[in-house]
């Protein structure tokens, strides 16, 4: 008898539970990602390299912070890994105001 959490596929050995695609895979990621930002102004390809998750999913996470005003921009610069320009973004809600005084002496 099948129980009524899970579904079978073709295999008999094969169990597909429901709860299985709703992982806290990408909460796990995330969390990390916002600690690695946290701790000084980073690229994407820092944090990748140093958290070892992929900078696709990286790039997601850092447009839906920005979106919800819980990451900045901090300054473009030279990523220390690629060599190319790159834009340094912190998620330290303490330097948020000093991002904007400096942006507003920037434009003066």
């Amino acid at each position: 008898m099948k129980s009524k959490n899970t579904t079978t596929t073709n295999s008999p050995k094969v169990v597909i539970h429901k709860e299985q695609g709703k992982s806290t895979h990408f909460q796990v990621q995330m969390k990390r990602i916002f600690a690695s930002f946290k701790q000084q102004p980073k690229t994407m390809l820092s944090v990748s390299v140093e958290t070892g998750i992929l900078r696709a999913n990286i790039c997601r996470y850092v447009a839906e912070w920005k979106k919800e005003k819980k990451i900045k921009l901090v300054k473009f610069g030279i990523c220390p890994i690629s060599k190319h320009r790159a834009g340094f973004y912190t998620t330290n809600q303490e330097r948020f105001p000093l991002i904007v005084k400096l942006i507003k002496r920037a434009g003066e």
